[in-house]
């Protein structure tokens, strides 16, 4: 089956960085693009970032432009995200996402949970 763990989460103060995994597997992780989508308390699902599945093309949201980084290991059949210059305003479940062809991301992991505070 399809199984997408993340890991990484943590306490981190303003400025901090820290770097989320999510291990993939159950289906051809090379075929696939990813992407990020994170929950702040209270508030909905925001998509934040996706990568091709070559890992040449990525996309981010204007709210992480130039702060987070999007990767990805296909060897180890493993995704990243980098996040550095943290706000506490990025304080969110971040969950990685398998993409079907369409663009629709049709499977989800548990999350991890970043906590940006003092």
């Amino acid at each position: 089956e399809v199984q997408l763990v993340e890991s990484g989460g943590g306490l981190v103060q303003p400025g901090g960085s820290l770097r989320l995994s999510c291990a993939a597997s159950g289906f051809t992780f090379n075929n696939y693009a990813m992407s990020w989508v994170r929950q702040a308390p209270g508030k909905g699902l925001e998509w934040v970032s996706s990568i091709n599945s070559g890992g040449g093309l990525t996309y981010y949201a204007d709210s992480v432009k130039g702060r987070f980084t999007i990767s990805r290991d296909n060897a180890k059949n493993t995704l990243y995200l980098q996040l550095n210059s943290l706000k506490t305003e990025d304080t969110a479940m971040y969950y990685c996402a398998k993409e079907e062809y369409s663009g629709e991301m049709d499977c989800w992991g548990k999350g991890t949970l970043v906590t940006i505070s003092l």
